[in-house]
């Protein structure tokens, strides 16, 4: 049986949105919805959260994560990347005598995400040996060739300025990271050669949350989805 772990990074420090990764979102904490989506998924043989503090992790175990290991200071800065974050995981990991053949990242901040998200993530790269990751995407809501660039004077620029009478249908669709989920293959995780799988979420299920304004778009954002799912359900029952 392939092994899979989870892996939940989730420090302390936020200095725009204080406590965020444990701060109540629509009736639970933040955290709680990756906790929740990676255990209905079936998928994971643990799911681990990454974290300095003792107030993520206990919250983390009540919604049924490990906190095997503390994530030391210096990895738990606003400077620190995500690989790095992940191969302390790993690490930690192989010391504790265990080594999944697949660990998937999933962010704190995806209240969103789906189950079956998780599963197309490994899935794809399980059935397609070209490709050693997976990676959540989302299109932009804007053709990113039309972007606009503001000078000092707040004088407006094109950045793309041979793209301005193109028709946006004319225009080739561009992606960006969904902010929910990356899975890797261990045994060819720094392979420069392995390439990288897209997995698509819908626009409507993907929202950052760095902000206070974040914050609020998301909250509504999660309860329009579910009144919209619950509509759906209903339609489809009568």
């Amino acid at each position: 049986m392939t092994g899979c772990v989870a892996i939940i990074p989730a420090r302390a420090g936020s200095k725009r949105i204080p406590g965020k990764n444990t701060r109540d979102f629509c009736g639970q904490p933040l955290i709680s919805y990756s906790i929740v989506a990676a255990k209905n998924s079936g998928l994971f043989d643990q799911i681990i959260v990454s974290t300095d503090c003792e107030k993520v992790a206990a919250v983390a175990r009540r919604y049924g994560a490990e906190t095997p290991f503390v994530r030391p200071a210096k990895l738990a800065d606003d400077h620190c990347g995500i690989g790095e974050v992940i191969d302390h995981a790993i690490d930690a990991l192989i010391g504790l005598d265990q080594k999944p053949d697949y660990v998937c990242c999933i962010f704190a901040t995806a209240p969103l995400l789906r189950p079956d998200d998780l599963e197309r993530g490994l899935r794809e790269i399980e059935c397609d040996t070209r490709f050693s990751s997976s990676l959540a995407v989302t299109t932009f809501d804007f053709p990113v060739q039309r972007a606009l660039r503001v000078d000092q004077s707040m004088g407006l620029s094109m950045i793309s300025p041979e793209y301005q009478m193109t028709r946006s249908q004319d225009l080739e669709e561009t992606y960006h990271d969904a902010g929910q989920f990356f899975w890797i293959r261990l045994s060819n995780r720094h392979d420069p050669n392995a390439g990288q799988k897209a997995i698509l979420i819908e626009r409507m299920r993907v929202q950052d949350i760095d902000t206070p304004e974040d914050w609020d778009m998301a909250e509504c954002q999660f309860r329009a989805v579910h009144m919209y799912e619950a509509s759906q359900e209903r339609e489809s029952s009568s």
